[in-house]
């Protein structure tokens, strides 16, 4: 089954109502489980969220999309403020955050040779340009991930 025939699963089964545009993935989005476009009423969503594995959680942003877009083409308030939005949001059991996504981020840590200060940082950095905060001692780069 394709994305837009998902979403349009959805819309019927939990709104009774029809989506009439199209849904696509966006692997750009970083954060969020996905976006409404009122200017061409098409959604994204983030594959991530998907490829979790947990089909529940995609279910609810798909819901809080389509949130956004049944109450944009019904004339109410459709922003995250408004209280339409959250009314009906409560009414479908959507989500109203994106879960974090656990990302695998490497970090580089330095300690100081004089005082033991551990840094932990994303990007190496040049031990011979920086010293220690609190007692200006070398810095050494430490072998951990």
């Amino acid at each position: 089954m394709n994305l837009t025939d998902y979403v349009k699963e959805v819309s019927r089964q939990d709104f009774g109502i029809e989506f009439q545009h199209t849904a696509s993935w966006n692997s750009r989005l970083q954060t969020t489980g996905g976006r409404f476009f009122p200017e061409d009423g098409h959604l994204d969503f983030n594959p991530k969220f998907c490829k979790k594995g947990d089909a529940g959680t995609f279910r609810k942003i798909v819901r809080h999309e389509l949130c956004h877009y049944h109450l944009y083409y019904a004339g109410k308030g459709y922003r995250h403020g408004d209280k339409d939005f959250k009314d009906l949001l409560l009414q479908v059991n959507g989500v109203r955050y994106a879960p974090s996504i656990q990302s695998n981020t490497f970090y580089h840590y330095y300690q100081c040779e004089s005082c033991g200060q551990v840094y932990q940082r994303k990007r190496r950095m040049n031990t011979k340009k920086y010293a220690c905060g609190n007692c200006h001692g070398k810095l050494r780069h430490q072998n951990q991930s």
